[in-house]
């Protein structure tokens, strides 16, 4: 089982797996160069990576490699430059590596070729690896929707998916769309059963993205976003980079801040 998610920290791949990871709530890391340097300027702080005390890209590429069960790296066309030196890295540790040509994979053929690696070798840590936005400015994407995915077919295969599925609340939508956060999850909390609540307060917080891969298309008819919705996502959006904000983003948000508020007012506690 993919639990942990670590990159370089650069701009373009690098950034795409750790802002996928942090979407999902799914741990992540790895090593950074002192400065914590990127080419648009010092990493945010938010991005929980560990910083070397050399501004050396080669060393923290070969930290990340051996801090992994396994890298990937993906890349439109033949590996280059930093991306290249992963590849050689992984080759000369012996340890598990995996290159995707998104010229020659869409993206589904790209999760599932992934998916495949990660589970033929065990991978509980990923090392994600790729160029950087300047030399390709569509890879950030690329990255978070193909990992997204792969974390979508994982949940298809688990234990998970069919009681998700079974929670999603029945009965017809009616248009009275929220329009901010707060709204959205008062009347999603308030059309819910007690047993629902009780079972996502108790969920990990890890596996809030079972929640979010289960109610996805459910939470955007409900709030209107299939619909236009546009008060609600551009609430949302502004807490956010609005430039690469998407209507799924906004659900994740929604999914996040109910399972918190159900841990608070759900979760049985023993007074002593």
């Amino acid at each position: 089982m993919l639990k942990k998610i670590i990159s370089g920290g650069q701009t373009g791949a690098d950034h795409g797996a750790l802002d996928l990871a942090i979407k999902l709530n799914v741990s992540h890391g790895g090593w950074i160069p002192k400065g914590r340097k990127t080419e648009s300027g010092p990493l945010p702080l938010k991005y929980k990576l560990k910083e070397l005390d050399t501004p050396d890209y080669q060393t923290r590429t070969k930290h990340n490699v051996l801090d992994s069960h396994g890298t990937v790296i993906l890349s439109r066309g033949p590996l280059t430059g930093g991306s290249l030196l992963t590849q050689s890295f992984a080759k000369v540790s012996g340890r598990p590596n995996c290159h995707i040509d998104l010229l020659n994979n869409d993206a589904f053929e790209a999760a599932i070729i992934l998916q495949s690696f990660v589970l033929e070798n065990q991978i509980e840590i990923l090392n994600v690896a790729g160029p950087r936005a300047s030399h390709d400015p569509e890879i950030y994407s690329d990255v978070r929707s193909i990992l997204e995915a792969v974390f979508y077919l994982m949940f298809l295969d688990s234990k998970d998916e069919e009681k998700i599925r079974a929670l999603v609340p029945e009965g017809t939508i009616e248009e009275d769309f929220p329009e901010t956060k707060d709204q959205a999850i008062s009347l999603i909390e308030s059309e819910l059963p007690l047993k629902t609540k009780i079972f996502i307060a108790k969920l990990e917080d890890t596996r809030v993205q079972c929640l979010y891969f289960g109610w996805l298309d459910y939470l955007k008819r409900r709030l209107g976003f299939d619909s236009g919705n546009q008060a609600l996502f551009s609430r949302l959006r502004k807490e956010r980079d609005p430039l690469l904000f998407t209507i799924e983003d906004g659900v994740m948000e929604i999914v996040k801040s109910l399972k918190q508020r159900f841990k608070k007012n759900y979760t049985l506690r023993i007074v002593k």
